[in-house]
């Protein structure tokens, strides 16, 4: 009889492009989508949580020409005995759920909606450093008005946020820009609908990394990128091209004057008029407001998303500079964008539904703040309430109870308890600040043992006999102090 082959075991590793979190990092998290939300809140707009899960026909605008409708998410088919069964995806973002939800709710819900979400989404794209295919994202949009004070809202709840957050005045800034200014530029140019259109547009996103002369030359002949690798170009004359780099460079020391060149680049076009008189009265409500060009500004170099947007556009960049893998310096960038979106209910409604809305990636929120050292610090751990004795196991929850009913995170040592260094390890490992020891004499006495682990620590590396005599590690209270004691440790630790 042949030997049974062994079932190999699992390899535990996370599937690529994801990442286990842990402690810190999920409080800190945590924190800041608290803070987030309650930004969210104070503007008046309502939470919603919709599924995670969507049909890969209300996530219509990422289905690919192929059998397999999975470019760009997770997607999968259902199994019906009588057909294929739909084909389900996890969400790519939060705004595509948002117009279904509308879509199917409008009925019920009040016009406008103002609604936040939170939560995490998946990409089905190439990972790499710092960027992972299941990311969170916060969320806030209002559906239902054309006013551009929609827009001015949500400019103004960005820079709060980020302040809220712990991103200072003048280290950031909201830029606004709008489609619409590049339609009529477009118009002018003489580019219609179809590829050459197609064309300049994706050569204008490129515009942050290859800068005015490189837009030019994408925009005529071509150039040679960073490898040496030639890049066809649009195939524009200089005159064609023009506009768009007026466009593109307009930003001028003013918002008037800003406004101005935009007035030029757009010359007679209808549409390309509406759009700067959109971002004149965005400028105009948040100055009312008390927000000034130190926070939010016009600038037509913001680009990215244009393709998608159909009015206003706004980019939360952080001006800092970090270093990055390699010890260079660097400006740490985006960490937030939006803009006006109408015609995403329209999918389902056939009725144009105005919209605008705003992103913010937390993940690179909270990378921003490590790099200033703002968080990311060791997180303080439970009280470990120590055993001695197992016989006494009910007299050492009471203490743990004691402590908890107060207000202090605390624990009592599970594990086996016959190696009491273990159990003061175990301490050190939960980055404890303070282990609470007991054994039979404290217990008749009606004392208990204090350990600051805190103290301990600093004593280990460099603090003197001195410090250590005016405050030493260990010391014996009554038990009926036990609360107070072990409060002064932790308010003296968070100093």
């Amino acid at each position: 009889m042949a030997k049974q082959k062994k079932q190999p075991r699992p390899k535990a590793i996370t599937p690529k492009g994801f990442r286990d979190y842990f402690g810190a990092e999920v409080d800190e998290r945590k924190l800041m989508l608290d803070q987030i939300a309650a930004v969210y809140h104070r503007y008046g707009f309502d939470a919603l949580e919709s599924s995670a899960v969507e049909t890969v026909e209300a996530l219509g605008k990422f289905l690919p020409d192929v059998d397999r409708p999975n470019e760009g998410v997770f997607a999968w088919q259902e199994y019906d005995e009588k057909d294929n069964g739909d084909w389900m995806a996890l969400r790519y973002d939060l705004t595509a759920p948002l117009a279904r939800v509308y879509a199917q709710h409008r009925n019920d819900l009040p016009s406008p909606y103002r609604r936040y979400a939170m939560g995490p989404v998946w990409r089905n794209e190439k990972p790499g450093p710092g960027r992972f295919r299941q990311f969170y994202q916060c969320d806030a949009d209002t559906v239902g008005t054309a006013s551009m004070a929609a827009d001015a809202e949500i400019c103004a709840l960005l820079a709060d946020t980020l302040e809220t957050v712990g991103i200072p005045r003048g280290d950031y800034v909201v830029r606004v820009n709008n489609r619409k200014v590049l339609n009529g530029v477009l118009e002018v140019m003489g580019v219609d609908e179809g590829p050459t259109r197609d064309a300049v547009l994706r050569t204008i996103d490129k515009f942050d990394k290859v800068g005015e002369a490189g837009v030019r030359e994408l925009l005529g002949k071509g150039r040679l990128d960073a490898s040496g690798a030639y890049i066809d170009g649009v195939g524009l004359t200089d005159a064609q091209a023009e506009p768009v780099l007026a466009f593109l460079t307009s930003k001028g020391a003013t918002a008037d004057q800003t406004l101005a060149n935009l007035r030029n680049a757009v010359g007679q076009s209808v549409i390309g008029t509406e759009g700067v008189s959109e971002l004149e009265e965005i400028a105009t409500l948040l100055a009312a407001q008390g927000y000034g060009p130190d926070r939010i500004e016009i600038d037509p170099s913001v680009v990215r998303g244009l393709g998608y947007y159909t009015g206003p556009v706004f980019e939360a960049e952080l001006t800092f500079e970090i270093l990055d893998e390699k010890g260079r310096p660097r400006q740490f960038g985006s960490v937030a964008g939006g803009g006006r979106y109408d015609d995403l209910v329209k999918r389902f409604t056939g009725q144009a539904v105005p919209a605008t809305g705003v992103s913010i990636g937390v993940d690179r929120l909270l990378a921003a703040l490590r790099a200033k050292g703002r968080m990311g610090g060791k997180a303080i751990g439970p009280v470990v309430v120590t055993v001695m004795d197992k016989a006494r196991l009910a007299d050492y929850q009471a203490m743990v109870a004691e402590l908890r009913n107060a207000g202090i995170r605390a624990e009592v040592y599970l594990g086996n308890p016959k190696n009491f260094g273990n159990q003061l390890k175990y301490a050190d490992k939960r980055a404890s600040p303070v282990a609470v020891i007991a054994g039979s004499d404290e217990f008749e006495a009606g004392k208990v043992q204090i350990k600051d682990l805190v103290l301990g620590a600093k004593i280990a590396e460099s603090a003197t006999l001195e410090e250590w005599k005016e405050r030493p590690s260990q010391f014996e209270c009554d038990r009926a102090d036990l609360v107070v004691k072990v409060r002064e440790i932790i308010e003296a630790s968070n100093d």
